[in-house]
């Protein structure tokens, strides 16, 4: 009777555990996960160009008279309305934004790109420009704004709404690029099975759309906030310094550099 095939051969043993080669190249992996040597001073450079300047800030900070500084109503009133009206530009950035950053993202019409490249325009005109538009366009002289005052008896300019459409010019455009690259990466995949299934577009942007790029709007809403808090240049060109009603943060402190420097390295 002959042996079945193979019968004499050993058979292979299988250790149990990682292989040679699945260690092999963990071990690389290991190697090759740190940074290029070069970009460790280029990042240690970016953060001293970042940090040194506030630490020189806080070190020049008049420590002994910081509570009667920030108790002021100079301070309370500016750091209220710089507060209220970021979070009333960032409400209108997103009312306004995030349509027009679907419309931008998912339609096709003549003259698209000329559109977006407007959208974008505030991020690169220096913020007195953005003022000064604003300024002849809803000022009591400029094209809009003097059938607002002549018909409606409506004045914006140097009011805490001027302040609010101010920082809404020039934040709106990080709103809506963030939200415009969140819709265009998205998975249209869900939307489309959502369509198929009866619903109809306001539903699907509502239950399916708006979900997927939450995260995005989210991201989209604090930037526009931060930067609409921060604003100087086009709020004080088309709303003006005025305490408890145009005064900002930014207003306040480029005031009291002219007046106290400690009383302004206070407020910063």
């Amino acid at each position: 009777m002959s042996a079945p095939p193979n019968a004499f051969w050993p058979r292979p043993r299988y250790r149990s555990g990682t292989s040679g080669a699945a260690r092999t190249s963990r071990q690389r992996s290991k190697r090759g996960g740190g940074p290029p040597v070069v970009l460790v001073p280029l990042a240690v450079a970016a953060i001293a160009f970042v940090v040194l300047p506030l630490v020189g800030l806080v070190q020049r900070a008049p420590w002994t008279d910081l509570g009667g500084q920030l108790d002021s109503g100079v301070v309370t009133d500016a750091l209220r309305l710089s507060v209220l009206t970021a979070l009333a530009a960032t409400g209108l950035s997103l009312l306004f934004g995030v349509p027009l950053a679907w419309v931008l993202a998912r339609s096709t019409f003549p003259g698209r790109s000329i559109v977006r490249a407007l959208v974008t325009l505030p991020m690169v005109l220096p913020p007195v420009v953005g003022g000064a538009a604003l300024l002849f366009t809803l000022g009591r002289r400029g094209f809009l704004g003097q059938y607002l005052d002549s018909l409606l008896g409506v004045r914006i300019t140097f009011t805490t709404a001027a302040v609010v459409l101010a920082n809404t010019f020039v934040a709106m455009p990080f709103l809506v690029l963030t939200v415009e690259g969140a819709l265009r990466g998205a998975d249209r995949r869900y939307e489309e099975a959502a369509a198929t299934l009866g619903a109809g577009p306001w539903t699907v942007f509502r239950r399916v759309t708006l979900p997927l790029i939450a995260p995005s709007v989210g991201a989209g809403a604090v930037l526009c906030w931060a930067r609409a808090l921060g604003e100087f240049g086009a709020t004080v060109t088309f709303a003006g310094s005025l305490q408890g009603r145009t005064q900002t943060m930014p207003l306040a402190v480029y005031q009291a550099l002219e007046r106290d420097r400690g009383a302004a390295i206070a407020l910063s």
